[in-house]
């Protein structure tokens, strides 16, 4: 075990925006035994702080999807890759032909942009000076979209992924990871984690034989089939766990810090 890469939401971090005190133990260790540790999620970067908080990691996270490299110490990107606007577009048309209610949401390096009655209104004025508009106002022609976002009322999110799917494919790649939440994530072509946490394993010169991985929901799929070793988190999605090779126990177990417990008493014996 060279390199661990984790999963946030439903992984290691519950509703509450908390990580145990036993996952934040069994990272710390790991990090200190000399084991890489990147953290792979579909947050953008701005919602990283529980990692800084409360496990102190200033290292590599890859957020969006795989969309986005950032260098949590220095608050910097070290790499994004964005939808084309017109490619945006085109799968915002296709996806209202399938979904007339459909409303769309776009995270650029820049900000949130959303459209009227993508959140409820509670949760929207939360969202401070963020005005919900139309995309195609408050989408620059050089704004880079790195994750679209669409919400379909009264619908499965994985019915709304079948069907989506491969209806906007060669446009976009789209995935979920939101339980029970109607909410389709998508980036550009061909582009998931398992791409980008395979790059940063090679510049790092470790195989994937030496990456270890953590996740639960249907965005972690590559990923978890990728890595030498997979772990989907016995709560998590069943076709993220189909797709693993291993499963850790629940979260509400610190089934991370579990299997991070073994693989290090192990290699210290």
């Amino acid at each position: 075990m060279r390199l661990v890469a984790s999963d946030l939401d439903g992984t290691i971090i519950g509703p509450d925006n908390r990580i145990s005190d036993r996952t934040v133990a069994a990272f710390r260790r790991a990090a200190a035994a000399g084991v890489h540790i990147v953290f792979v999620t579909g947050r953008p970067p701005r919602w990283l702080g529980p990692l800084r908080r409360q496990i102190g990691h200033e290292g590599t996270v890859i957020c969006s999807n795989g969309a986005v490299t950032y260098d949590l110490r220095n608050d910097t990107v070290l790499d994004a890759r964005a939808v084309p606007l017109p490619d945006v577009f085109a799968a915002a048309d296709i996806i209202r032909g399938l979904y007339p209610a459909a409303r769309f949401a776009a995270e650029s390096l820049q900000g949130f942009h959303l459209e009227p009655g993508f959140l409820e209104h509670a949760t929207a004025e939360r969202l401070g000076d963020i005005q919900p508009a139309p995309l195609a106002e408050t989408l620059g022609r050089d704004t880079p979209v790195v994750k679209f976002l669409t919400k379909v009322d009264g619908v499965s999110p994985d019915e709304l992924l079948a069907k989506v799917r491969p209806a906007v494919a060669g446009l976009v790649s789209a995935t979920h990871s939101a339980p029970g939440m109607p909410l389709l994530e998508m980036a550009a072509p061909g582009l998931d984690k398992a791409v980008t946490l395979a790059e940063y394993a090679k510049a790092l010169e470790i195989d994937r034989a030496d990456v270890v991985a953590f996740g639960d929901m249907p965005n972690d799929i590559e990923m978890l089939s990728w890595a030498g070793r997979g772990y989907a988190m016995a709560s998590g999605h069943p076709d993220a766990l189909a797709a693993a090779d291993r499963s850790a126990p629940a979260f509400a177990e610190d089934g991370v810090a579990q299997v991070l417990e073994r693989l290090l008493d192990r290699a210290q014996a």
